[in-house]
């Protein structure tokens, strides 16, 4: 009984997803779309949340099949390879991508923390490096205590966010200032043309990506097997109506022309409409200032906790040092492993400068998890055909057609130049493969002294 109560419900699992996905992106993120796509930009993140959604239903599914928590490394060393080395090799390749998509999310909201406190309290703004940093220290030590306690904070935080949210798009279309002509024309506003919002779609995706939260924590979760869809339906519903509503009363107040023209206003969309558009209703300014904040620390408190359980499980899989693999027996949580991603984490959030790049990288890094986990669950039913109490719908139709989806959304890039982004990948990959061949051979060698 006392093991129970130390996990999450579907109250608390649904409302996780909610925080986690309402946080940095549509308060900084949306404004890139918009800038890019125009009002094509809403047509970006309705499709970005339908393939997240999917690809949150394969994981769903995963997590029934191989009910661990650190999913995005667990589900191919399980599914994929004939062997066991070679399982763990496909579980380190998506592991190693999905920890920089998590650390770049985490990353870029610490940085934004920052700059929301210093548009609210121009005080701050001299000190954004300390934080930033100091943002993910604070998530850090939340993820120490026991999963309920960020958890809970994290619900508290979810219910503001949608008060408030809502009550900018009530303020918005009703304010006296929304304009129905900015959505005129509609796909060629933005800076790059009439198909501006199939590139925008990758980014879009970035606030989508903690969808899998439930199904990477299964472990964490009372029933999980019904618990992790039920929530990912709801959670992903009311996220997708918000962010529909956010955008569209955004783009009715502010154009991609006008971010085009103050630059500086293209990572603060919805603070740069309250402040030009609703200045005569004071309050909404500093409103959204807060609620950014708020939202920052949501997506910051759950992707460390997302990776520090990926990073356990690696240390499991005997991919990382063992050091990392044990639960504090008082919390039931892989401090260790919190620790070494606060640290991470909050060391790249000292580089404010590299805020573009960090969006970029994390959005190729999570196109690739994607991509390997739909090949992952094709995988798994071949192994195992009559495993798992939940099945996503359309069979292996769903996981092909998300494929189909994401290589499309990055062809467009990867023809303007964006072969650049790709060469980093390969970069960061062979790091990855070092740490992988070395803990390979240290594991041999303590496989051969045990044998002697």
């Amino acid at each position: 009984m006392e093991q129970k109560t130390r996990k999450l419900g579907m109250f608390d699992c649904a409302f996780l997803l909610i925080g986690g996905m309402i946080g940095s992106a549509i308060f900084s993120l949306s404004g890139v779309t918009m800038f890019r796509a125009g009002p094509g930009a809403i047509i970006a993140w309705i499709i970005a949340g339908l393939i997240l959604f999917a690809y949150g239903l394969i994981n769903a599914e995963l997590a029934t099949v191989f009910p661990k928590s650190g999913g995005t490394y667990v589900f191919p060393s399980k599914a994929l390879g004939k062997t066991e080395k070679q399982g763990k090799l496909w579980g380190w390749i998506c592991c190693w991508a999905y920890l920089f998509g998590c650390i770049a999310g985490a990353a870029f909201g610490a940085i934004f923390i920052s700059v929301f406190l210093g548009v609210s309290f121009p005080a701050l703004g001299a000190y954004q490096v300390p934080l930033a940093v100091g943002a993910v220290v604070l998530c850090g030590i939340l993820n120490v205590f026991n999963v309920r306690v960020p958890g809970k904070a994290n619900t508290v935080i979810s219910i503001v966010l949608i008060t408030t949210l809502l009550a900018f798009v009530g303020i918005a279309f009703f304010g006296g200032r929304w304009n129905p002509s900015n959505f005129t024309p509609f796909f060629t506003q933005g800076i790059d043309g009439a198909f501006g919002f199939i590139g925008a779609i990758p980014i879009a995706m970035v606030a989508y990506g903690t969808i899998v939260a439930a199904a990477f924590m299964v472990g964490d979760i009372n029933n999980p097997n019904r618990t992790v869809p039920r929530a990912m339906s709801i959670a992903m519903a009311v996220v997708i109506t918000i962010y529909t509503l956010v955008i569209i009363s955004t783009l009715g107040l502010i154009t991609a022309g006008f971010l085009a023209e103050n630059p500086g206003m293209v990572f603060i969309p919805l603070f740069a409409a309250a402040f030009t558009q609703l200045s005569h209703i004071p309050f909404i300014a500093p409103l959204i200032s807060i609620s950014a904040l708020m939202a920052l620390i949501t997506t910051v408190l759950i992707l460390v906790m997302l990776t520090s359980r990926v990073i356990q499980a690696a240390a499991i899989g005997g991919i990382l040092p063992k050091f990392f693999e044990k639960n504090n027996e008082k919390t039931g949580t892989p401090v260790r492993a919190v620790a070494l991603m606060t640290i991470i984490i909050g060391a790249l959030a000292a580089f404010p400068n590299l805020v573009s790049f960090i969006v970029d990288f994390g959005a190729l890094c999570n196109a690739i998890v994607i991509m390997m986990i739909c090949i992952t669950v094709i995988y798994a039913r071949k192994k195992n055909p009559d495993a798992g109490f939940f099945k996503a719908p359309g069979g292996n139709a769903l996981p092909i057609i998300t494929m189909i989806v994401i290589a499309s959304t990055f062809i467009p890039g990867i023809l303007e130049g964006g072969w650049m982004l790709w060469a980093w990948t390969g970069g960061y990959y062979v790091v990855g493969m070092i740490i992988y061949y070395i803990s390979t051979k240290r594991r041999v060698v303590q496989e051969s002294k045990s044998k002697t």
